[in-house]
């Protein structure tokens, strides 16, 4: 069943949070667009990703406010806000120091907390993600693929809680049946205006002024066809002081999704230094509401072929 959900005050808002594990270290999973933490334990694929991050952390896991479990809110809120929910969850969970894993909207969430509170980031692991959402092409390292795509996105949008978003951010995925079941996560974890909201934050944020400042180990981890050009992580990899950058094969912005286990075990191998044996596939059998998104028989993945760029030191 899924861990149990806790709140953490963050000025008048309650975040929902969850911790799994007991490693030998804390590990923050700062999401991207949209969460939902009991649900996404429903998809045997995102319980396995999370099972695997928690075999060598104490994973600690929340939603957004106005996602998923946490409180509703009635407009944006400034990324210092959204960053400060991180602290407020942090401090529920008894979390002195922690790696931070930003995916996505919450990599610019990471890098800011990670320049206003160095000694309390561990690393950085900033997936799929950007330093400035921009649409303006020529300040944008991505040129005129970012408004494109970001265009591709706004525009399923229209269509919130039907599961077009999979085709932008799981291509490999993308099937009808599988659009039922992300049409379900997306109704539970946003409102279509919270949808709006998150994805018109996006263009506001710009934290790539921060990126020389940061000064904790970082792996900037991408896959090289998805949705947010990989220019923009080859730019925050070059910016960030001793950043390691690792490009992936693959289309899928979600890493649940795709080589789910080869995208875990690239954060677990930054983190440790080492990777451990496939994680047993027993967890499957433990999971809550497996059947919501009838996709307990279902499974992707793809090839094992990886191209890195990357030392074999732990942080």
């Amino acid at each position: 069943m899924p861990p149990q959900t806790r709140y953490a005050r963050s000025g008048e808002v309650n975040i929902a949070f969850q911790v799994v594990g007991d490693g030998p270290f804390d590990l923050v999973f700062v999401p991207g667009f949209v969460s939902h933490l009991d649900l996404q334990w429903a998809d045997p694929r995102i319980a396995r990703f999370l099972e695997k991050l928690a075999s060598f952390s104490r994973l600690i896991l929340f939603d957004k406010r106005g996602t998923g479990l946490s409180d509703p809110v009635a407009g944006p809120a400034p990324l210092e806000d959204r960053m400060d929910d991180v602290r407020a969850v942090m401090d529920a969970a008894g979390s002195e120091r922690a790696a931070l894993l930003g995916l996505s909207e919450g990599g610019p969430m990471s890098v800011l907390f990670a320049t206003t509170y160095p000694g309390r980031t561990r690393a950085l692991i900033l997936c799929g993600t950007y330093g400035t959402g921009t649409l303006d092409a020529d300040d944008n390292p991505a040129g005129q693929r970012w408004p494109d795509n970001y265009a591709r996105v706004r525009a399923t949008l229209e269509h919130w809680g039907e599961g077009h978003t999979l085709a932008i951010f799981a291509p490999s995925a993308d099937s009808e049946p599988e659009r039922i079941g992300r049409g379900i996560f997306e109704r539970s974890a946003a409102s279509p205006q919270m949808a709006r909201t998150l994805i018109e934050m996006v263009v506001e944020t710009e934290v790539r002024d921060l990126l020389p400042s940061v000064r904790v180990p970082t792996l900037v981890l991408h896959r090289e066809d998805e949705f947010i050009p990989v220019e923009g992580a080859r730019d925050m990899a070059q910016q960030i002081p001793g950043a390691r950058l690792v490009v992936l094969p693959g289309a899928d912005h979600i890493p649940f999704y795709g080589d789910a286990d080869g995208y875990a075990e690239e954060i677990e191998e930054f983190l440790t230094g080492a990777r451990q044996a496939p994680i047993s596939d027993r967890i499957l059998s433990t999971v809550m509401f497996t059947d919501i998104f009838g996709s307990t028989e279902r499974s992707a993945v793809l090839g094992d072929a990886r191209r890195r760029d990357r030392d074999s030191r732990p942080v």
